[in-house]
């Protein structure tokens, strides 16, 4: 869960909202990402989207089956479903997203049993840190304004 932290410091330092991600299997990092909506001006372009992409080119396989992901905030709708979708079975994430968290805040698509899915969600680790660091961004985004 840290070095998903340190991913989100990245995107902090590039003025993106920090969220960070990584995918691991194995006891290694195969996939990492930070936000980079802006920077690529892609509304995909999600920390989840990233490290999915990057730990599939990797590994050579969309299938992640042996996979754990870490990311900072709570997935929203588009991340849950390409976390399903990539067959990843555990999920963990440092703050819940009222607003848009699919993972069981707004809404549960890791759980939907139309889905037959046996996803794992772990969530609050590190919550504070990550809670923290989208609090100053956002402090430091209104000064601007």
């Amino acid at each position: 869960m840290e070095l998903a932290y340190c991913e989100a410091e990245r995107a902090f330092e590039k003025n993106e909202v920090p969220i960070g991600a990584v995918v691991v299997t194995g006891g290694r990092v195969v996939g990492r990402g930070y936000n980079m909506v802006e920077s690529l001006q892609d509304p995909t372009a999600h920390a989840e989207m990233i490290a999915l992409t990057a730990a599939a080119n990797t590994l050579n396989s969309w299938r992640l089956e042996d996979a754990v992901l870490y990311v900072t905030k709570e997935p929203c709708p588009m991340c849950a479903g390409a976390i399903y979708l990539s067959r990843i079975p555990h999920v963990v994430f440092g703050v819940s997203d009222s607003r848009m968290g699919a993972c069981g805040s707004a809404l549960d698509i890791l759980h939907n049993s139309n889905l037959h899915s046996s996803i794992t969600v772990t969530q609050g680790i590190l919550e504070s840190k990550s809670l923290g660091i989208l609090q100053s961004f956002f402090q430091k985004l209104r000064k601007k304004q």
